[in-house]
């Protein structure tokens, strides 16, 4: 005798691996890592600040 398959958990469980495949793509994709945001974090804060000392004083 053959097993019984219910086919509503078959069909999320499907959906569920699509998910997932998915995510990991997108984060593989657009993930950065830390110590690129950390970089860029850096060299916003050094822009900001070599903007900050061209200013005149009597502005």
């Amino acid at each position: 005798m053959s097993n019984v398959i219910n086919l509503n958990q078959f069909r999320k469980q499907k959906a569920r691996a699509q998910k997932r495949a998915k995510a990991d793509e997108n984060a593989v994709q657009h993930g950065r890592s830390k110590a690129d945001k950390a970089l860029d974090t850096a060299r916003a804060e050094k822009s900001r600040q070599d903007h900050e000392a061209h200013k005149r004083d009597d502005e």
